[in-house]
């Protein structure tokens, strides 16, 4: 959840009260708000060009001049708190997650709540409402959230080895044991020799990250990082069937069906063993499987069909099907209230972002503009080759112009067609899988409260427990070394986390 410094966060509620105060002297403010400034990060070498086609274009639909402050992604928090300090505030900030900056902000007044607000706007008013509720803040929602994909869990194998060894897709964790030691002892790649070995870890530690941990924990039936027991909410790592999860994980690790050097393996190099013929499945986010079939692709592009297949989240032990979710969201677009001081002005804002999320804007920002870089066919985005100059400016300009999606009522732009019928194929049926999956998600029940001890303290608490189980994991501490770990979480902290957590969830249920 919130893993930040707070000095900094501190002084800036701070300097943000004193703006408000500074601003309640009564004095009105015109509703027109002709020029928009926006802050927001950019993911490429340079922000975009104030003067480019998609800038331009974004005025036109919006019917505003748009000032953009760009800052770069790697340091957009620094920048947040260091704006929200100054006399130069926008009136729409990108917020990218529950920081202790942002929190401490909300709650102390400086952003509008919008809570009561956004079902008056047909773009704003969202068809998710479980995820509207893990983007707020204890109840109260101060941003337009930016939704993701809330389901994107899959099981990727070597389809290849699977055919080889007359294998079925795994559907249950059985199944992943089963063919996790298939793809190490029985030779999959054929070459007569004892150098494979069924799943590949990369070195990924930390708690309620979308690690192949979270995952199989989930699957196993302790949650997503918060569960109900007994009335309460308590930390997944407290249930029974975390243990259980973590047990059949190092059962693979000591039988050797896992990397041995998963505590250590570099996570930019994980596709390499499954493409090398090394590891022969992934147990990630399944937008790799289209990245698998690519670098197939362009090692032998005549012959990369059929090597990679994937399925969505696995049965449990006990035959249920519970999927882990993403939170459905990436941060928020957020609204101070130094800079649009009256109703009437939040009223034009929201009126503004209102238009953002429409179907045009939505187009505009996530595939490009049509005719220049793609064009419709079947109802998807294709990419217009060859690349004109104009075409690559649009191209590279609308990943950071996406960074202000909001897509709160479901996904308004066009897929991207695919570059082959099977890559098609493929695109088509991982978001049936997804969409199916979705049915049996297994959300975070505390995603939507922030404890004040777990943002002073949660980064180190969680630290402990998330030591605890690599060393496990690698066998440097027993099973009772690992429930020890979880004690120490609570008498350091944690139970006051609990506390405050369950009393959040109590008010607002």
């Amino acid at each position: 959840m919130i893993r930040r410094k707070l000095s900094l966060a501190a002084a800036v509620v701070t300097a943000a009260t004193l703006t408000l105060t500074a601003c309640g002297g009564g004095e009105t403010q015109s509703a027109d708000i002709s020029t928009v400034n926006v802050m927001a990060p950019f993911l490429e070498a340079q922000p975009p060009s104030a003067d480019g086609a998609v800038q331009k274009k974004l005025e036109e639909l919006t019917g505003k001049d748009i000032n953009i402050m760009w800052a770069p992604n790697a340091s957009y928090e620094d920048k947040t708190n260091i704006t929200l300090a100054s006399s130069e505030i926008p009136h729409v900030m990108v917020i990218q997650g529950k920081t202790p900056g942002f929190v401490k902000n909300a709650e102390a007044g400086a952003f509008w709540d919008l809570t009561d607000k956004l079902d008056q706007y047909p773009n704003l008013k969202t068809t998710y409402p479980d995820i509207q509720k893990n983007a707020s803040i204890n109840g109260k929602v101060y941003g337009v959230y930016r939704g993701r994909a809330p389901m994107r869990t899959a099981v990727m194998f070597r389809q290849d080895w699977l055919d080889k060894l007359g294998l079925q897709p795994p559907k249950t964790t059985e199944d992943l044991y089963k063919v996790a030691k298939a793809f190490t002892e029985q030779d999959p790649d054929g070459n007569g020799q004892n150098d494979t070995w069924g799943i590949t870890i990369p070195k990924w530690g930390a708690l309620g990250t979308y690690s192949p941990y979270d995952f199989i924990e989930t699957w196993y039936g302790a949650g997503n990082r918060w569960t109900e027991k007994d009335g309460k909410l308590i930390p997944s790592f407290e249930t029974e069937e975390f243990l259980e999860a973590d047990r059949f994980i190092k059962k693979m690790v000591d039988e050797k069906l896992i990397n041995p050097d998963f505590a250590t393996f570099d996570p930019t190099k994980w596709n390499e063993p499954f493409i090398n013929g090394k590891g022969g499945m992934i147990v990630d986010v399944d937008s790799r499987v289209s990245v698998l079939i690519n670098l197939f692709k362009q090692a032998d592009p005549n012959n990369f069909q059929n090597k990679v297949g994937f399925v969505g989240n696995l049965e449990g032990p006990d035959g249920e099907l519970r999927a882990h979710p993403t939170e459905g969201y990436s941060g928020f677009l957020a609204i101070p209230k130094s800079s649009v001081r009256t109703e009437a002005e939040l009223k034009t804002v929201l009126e503004f972002l209102n238009t953002m999320n429409g179907k045009d804007v939505a187009v505009l920002m996530n595939n490009g503009i049509e005719g220049v870089n793609f064009t419709v066919e079947d109802g998807k985005a294709a990419t217009i080759k060859p690349e004109t100059a104009e075409g690559k400016a649009v191209n590279t300009d609308i990943k950071s112009y996406a960074q202000l999606g909001m897509n709160v009522a479901g996904n308004e732009f066009y897929p991207v067609k695919q570059p082959s019928d099977y890559e098609q194929q493929v695109f088509d049926k991982r978001t049936d899988v997804m969409a199916e999956n979705l049915k049996d998600a297994v959300y975070n029940p505390a995603a939507p409260y922030v404890s004040a001890t777990y943002v002073a303290k949660g980064a180190q608490l969680d630290n402990i427990v998330a030591d605890a189980r690599i060393k496990y994991l690698a066998g440097q501490i027993d099973e009772q070394g690992l429930k020890d770990a979880i004690k120490l979480w609570n008498t350091s902290g944690g139970d006051k986390v609990k506390e405050e957590i369950n009393k959040l969830w109590q008010e607002n249920k």
